[in-house]
């Protein structure tokens, strides 16, 4: 510890609970308390003298020198108060997200310090799950992690809004994780997936006998989650004719399986998604009024991924990462191929980003993924969809007969394309699925169609 400090500054160091730092004009950290330094593993007697940049960032300049909102110059050429967000690396090396609080604080003879008070938002750890991860550094992404993070604390139902593919379930999965509630089940339902017959079914599960052909009972997905979180998915697909009893078990907490007496009571939280605008579908006539309020306790928007361009090489990194890990070779893009990216709209957001790196894993040569290779939109799901085994015609005109010969090729490529990637992916039919851009079931009749297995 600095000892020329004086012992109101050293007093204020100590009392902080959370990591606090004094920082000079010149980026120079003159005091930190024990746990700044234990957050980011250097002793109290190392740090002083270091520049915050260095310690935090693991920089060798200002973090306004990359485009961040820094405190350090806000802070000392207004000498009021600033509040950011930013990713920091702790002691390992390992990004978290963190809420920065900038105090202006006066020393001895009129000496401005800032005194840096870090609150931890979020472990990317946090932000993941098997196949994506919430990654970024630009401020529409960290201010949707803060968001989270604060909403997380809540027992409120949550409605998260964003287009298709911006990551609701990972948002979801994200605020059960930081819950109280993240030691009881996660549990999703896709409202688009579930027929309106089976819908009740689904949620609320049947006793024996309910319906023709039941043999035994089943637990809904309200049961399951029992304690927990239901995220329902897609929630601007609820049928309309579902929509009151749901109103009414979020209303209650009461509910009872098909064909049984027995009430039952469900404490869950409520986390829904959509992209589609139920007030709109309220005006007319398609959503129940009263069942969005009640989802929508909090409303929350997750940015598209062109309003976060700069976040495109850290999540297209991490994406070959985990893409590799699954049995693929290491691959790296190049500066045209990343330029590509940059350049383009995603309007299937992170997901589309990664089908179409999934795509260029298995078409790039050496394990370099050029430009060429970063196949964008969807020229490749139009592609004309030709029978395996055309039937010759016994007349017709030359441009026929060409029309028709030439389909063999084209159907013997596609074969050989799906034979490739299974071969890459070890069978995989969901990641193979992706990269073509279809269902697996479509897969699955190809798979029968070419002999393929």
């Amino acid at each position: 510890m600095d000892t020329k400090l004086s012992p109101e500054l050293l007093s204020l160091l100590e009392v902080q609970s959370a990591p606090f730092v004094l920082i000079d004009e010149q980026y120079q950290i003159v005091g930190a308390n024990q746990a700044y330094c234990e957050n980011y593993g250097i002793s109290q007697q190392e740090i002083v003298g270091k520049h915050c940049y260095e310690v935090s960032h693991r920089s060798d300049v200002p973090c306004h020198q990359h485009g961040e909102d820094c405190p350090h110059q806000a802070v000392f050429s207004t000498a009021k108060q600033h509040e950011v967000i930013h990713t920091h690396f702790d002691r390992h090396h390992r990004p978290e997200y963190a809420r920065i609080k900038g105090h202006p604080i006066m020393g001895e003879v009129g000496v401005r310090y800032l005194g840096e008070l870090i609150v931890p938002i979020a472990n990317p750890d946090e932000l993941n799950c098997d196949e994506m991860r919430m990654v970024g550094h630009s401020p529409a992404f960290l201010h949707c992690v803060e968001m989270l993070a604060r909403v997380a604390e809540s027992e409120a139902s949550v409605l998260l809004l964003g287009e298709s593919g911006v990551g609701k379930e990972l948002a979801a999965q994200y605020l059960h994780k930081r819950s109280s509630r993240h030691d009881k089940p996660f549990v999703a339902i896709n409202c688009a997936a579930i027929t309106e017959t089976m819908f009740e079914d689904e949620l609320f599960g049947h006793e024996r006998g309910a319906f023709t052909g039941c043999i035994g009972r089943k637990q809904g997905l309200f049961e399951l989650a029992h304690g927990g979180t239901l995220f329902l998915d897609e929630a601007g697909e609820i049928p309309l004719t579902m929509q009151a009893k749901l109103l009414r078990v979020l209303e209650s907490g009461e509910y009872r399986r098909m064909g049984g007496t027995e009430t039952l009571t469900a404490d869950v939280r409520i986390v829904a998604a959509t992209n589609r605008n139920l007030l709109d579908m309220a005006e007319t006539g398609q959503y129940r009024l009263d069942l969005y309020y009640r989802i929508a306790g909090i409303d929350l928007r997750l940015p598209s991924l062109r309003e976060r361009r700069i976040d495109i090489p850290a999540l297209a990194e991490t994406m070959l990462k985990r893409i590799t890990e699954a049995g693929a070779p290491r691959c790296k893009l190049t500066d045209r191929a990343l330029d590509k990216l940059m350049a383009y709209d995603f309007p299937g957001n992170v997901r589309e980003l990664r089908n179409i790196l999934l795509r260029a894993v298995a078409i790039c040569n050496n394990s370099v993924i050029d430009a060429e290779q970063i196949v964008l939109g969807s020229s490749l799901n139009n592609a004309p969809q030709i029978d395996a085994s055309p039937v010759l015609p016994n007349s017709g005109t030359v441009q026929e007969m060409q029309k028709v010969v030439a389909g063999i090729p084209i159907t013997q490529l596609e074969a050989d394309y799906i034979a490739e990637l299974l071969k890459i992916h070890h069978g995989h039919r969901r990641n193979v699925a992706d990269i073509l851009g279809m269902s697996e079931r479509t897969l699955y009749r190809k798979l029968k169609q070419y002999g393929l297995s």
